[in-house]
């Protein structure tokens, strides 16, 4: 017999706008057929096998069906005659409604036969009660879940020959039905299941379209077709009786009458996602003992995606064994079995197509190299919390190798990386606000400094003459020494405004910067050596430099360096130590200048650069050395910074200013 070749059919798509990125849908594929791409979870179809867990997961509704219905319709515009052929979960659906008014309104879509499906179940129950009874011991699969099939097809090729050679109950009744009632009848599946929909296809002989129950409620109410304009009526013959019970966990031994016996373990049920990926590893480790599997990728047919249902799993069993048995016990017996035998000779024969979908994995270097990628550098780092939607951090490696996952779907990892970004973020801001700072302070003190310029330019000359006079007139006054005391006041205040212009002066003046090499430790102990120090202040020195050069104007920097030093020396009037260390990087230098003096208050030192700004007693500073010093430094493309204590309880007091400045003008 040929092979029944799967068709390539899309039975779920995704809704981009709807998808959130959860990853319950990649949680929920026993097939990781999801691929998640630039953040969106796509099906891939050749992967697929119809199971619909993604759909039932998907809390956002991102996942839809596939619906068939407009091919379903397209059937009844042909003229052939058109059955349905009704899953024996129905109840579970359609709990509301009564048996004969579902029939009804099916008759009032148009259908011209509505046929059971669970007759089809009896067929397929008394086959595999003869393969149980008969067949080899090795374990037989029942197949009449085809996502199961499909499955295993796909994904382990290697147990398609313990697949049971029979065709579905579904398969089984369109058969059924063109026989019975005219090849030319048209056969609609009606049922729970996604999957359907490609077994239809697979078997386009004998069933020309599967639609979900979903789809049926749609396409009623489109229709306006309801209990109320319904007339009850009965299901075609033949009827069932054990087979509606059949969608249900264990349905199949119950309608082949088989016993299930725990003693011997012979059969077994392996229902839902878990359950039926966890038997098939034992089918394949050789570690499986049962002669007969009921393998079902939900728990039960009831729980296929293609329900609305709201009722839990044991109310929807309930409802299913409920109508069935009241069907059971409605037929006659007798004629049951006369249809049982009639259909004796139906051909229930069918074999597999393996379809290979298995994705070559990664060697231990490359899965290592993506686990160091996703921040799994050690086996502690592996935390197999199943966020990303697999069961551990080296199935997500893998998925990543084969093209099916992100590194960035390791929530972990991923909050790992935001925190770093938010910390660079927040580095970065820091930095732009004392950027934006440094050049407001830059824009401040250029404004002050045109002002300072023309003031300085209009007060030196009159104030020249004024202390020129001031001298003449004391030379004079000798004799007096009242008059020459008042005289020397005046000259020691105009001498005192002619320093603040001179400041002035050369805080607006932009020199220029006249790089040189200069050997940095040597100038360091030169400025200490021709320091006016104060009694009391002790100097220590310390050079770290492998290279001591930088091309940098001396006279200015020592300039700068004569202004911390002098200010470090007014901040220790009781005495203390100055500390000058010096060392650098290839690319830049730096020069602290530490004390041990009452150290800065935290009120004072966003302004410690402005002009005029001091705290020295008055006629002890003019406030410009400090603003002067940022000046020279800026011009040199450096930066300089202050470290202070003023508080003793928080330690010991003290300042240091710190000095960056680029070896050579390029760095």
């Amino acid at each position: 017999m040929k092979p029944d070749a799967a068709p390539v059919t899309q039975y779920i798509r995704t809704l981009p706008d709807r998808c959130r990125v959860c990853y319950s849908c990649v949680r929920s594929c026993p097939a990781k057929a999801i691929r998640i791409v630039d953040g969106q979870a796509d099906v891939i179809v050749e992967r697929c096998v119809g199971c619909g867990h993604c759909v039932r997961t998907c809390s956002q509704k991102a996942k839809q069906v596939v619906g068939a219905l407009d091919k379903a319709r397209a059937l009844f515009a042909t003229g052939r005659p058109v059955a349905a052929l009704v899953a024996p979960s129905f109840p579970a659906e359609f709990a509301d409604i009564s048996t004969s008014h579902f029939v009804g309104m099916l008759r009032a879509l148009g259908f011209s036969r509505v046929v059971e499906v669970a007759f089809g179940a009896d067929l397929v129950g008394r086959r595999y009660r003869h393969l149980y009874r008969h067949g080899a011991a090795a374990p037989l699969i029942e197949a009449s879940c085809p996502a199961v099939v499909s499955f295993i097809e796909k994904y382990h090729p290697n147990l398609v020959g313990n697949l049971a050679p029979v065709i579905s109950p579904m398969v089984a009744t369109g058969r059924l039905v063109k026989r019975r009632y005219g090849a030319d009848f048209a056969c609609v599946f009606i049922g729970p299941c996604v999957a359907k929909k490609g077994e239809a296809e697979r078997f386009a002989d004998d069933v020309d379209c599967a639609i979900t129950f979903v789809e049926l409620r749609s396409w009623m109410e489109q229709a306006g077709v309801n209990p109320e304009v319904a007339v009850p009526s009965e299901f075609d013959p033949p009827h069932a009786r054990g087979g509606g019970v059949y969608p249900l966990s264990h349905g199949v031994f119950h309608t082949a009458g088989i016993d299930e016996d725990l003693f011997s373990h012979d059969t077994v049920s392996a229902t839902g996602r878990s359950e039926f990926l966890e038997a098939l590893h034992e089918l394949e480790q050789g570690d499986f003992s049962a002669r007969l599997v009921e393998m079902l990728a939900c728990s039960g047919c009831v729980m296929g995606a293609g329900m609305s249902s709201a009722c839990q799993l044991h109310t929807r069993e309930a409802l299913v064994a409920r109508v069935a048995q009241e069907r059971r016990d409605m037929f006659d017996l007798d004629r049951w079995k006369t249809e049982l035998d009639a259909a004796s000779n139906l051909s229930l024969e069918r074999v597999y197509d393996p379809e290979d979908r298995r994705l070559a994995s990664p060697g231990s270097d490359q899965l290592a190299g993506i686990l160091r990628q996703m921040g799994k550098i050690y086996p502690e780092d592996e935390l197999n919390c199943g966020a990303c939607g697999y069961d551990s951090c080296v199935e997500h490696a893998v998925a990543i190798y084969k093209g099916l996952a992100e590194d960035k779907m390791c929530l972990p990892f991923t909050i790992e990386r935001l925190e770093n970004t938010v910390r660079a973020l927040e580095r970065s801001q820091e930095e732009l606000a004392h950027a934006q700072a440094a050049l407001m302070h830059s824009e401040r003190l250029a404004s002050m400094g045109q002002l300072a310029a023309g003031i300085a330019h209009e007060v030196n000359n009159p104030l020249g003459v004024v202390l020129l006079y001031a001298h003449i007139l004391k030379e004079r006054c000798e004799h007096d020494p009242a008059v020459s005391s008042e005289i020397s006041l005046i000259a020691e205040q105009a001498d005192r405004c002619k320093k603040i212009v001179s400041g002035l002066l050369q805080f607006a003046r932009r020199n220029k910067v006249i790089r040189q090499p200069v050997d940095l430790p040597a100038m360091i102990h030169h400025l200490v050596k021709t320091m006016d120090t104060v009694p009391g202040i002790t100097w220590e020195v310390r050079v770290d430099m492998a290279d001591p050069v930088a091309q940098i104007d001396q006279d200015q920097i020592v300039q700068v360096l004569t202004n911390l030093v002098t200010n470090a020396q007014d901040a220790m009037p009781e005495g203390g130590r100055i500390t000058i260390t010096a060392d650098g990087t290839p690319a830049r230098v730096r020069i602290a200048v530490s004390d041990t003096g009452c150290g800065i208050a935290r009120e004072n030192i966003s302004r410690i650069y402005s002009p005029f700004f001091t705290t020295k007693k008055i006629g002890k500073g003019t406030g410009l050395g400090l603003a002067v010093s940022y000046g020279i430094i800026k011009m040199h493309s450096g930066d300089i910074q202050v470290e202070t204590n003023a508080d003793p309880a928080g330690g010991p007091t003290g300042t240091t200013f710190i000095i960056s400045l680029p070896r050579t003008e390029g760095e």
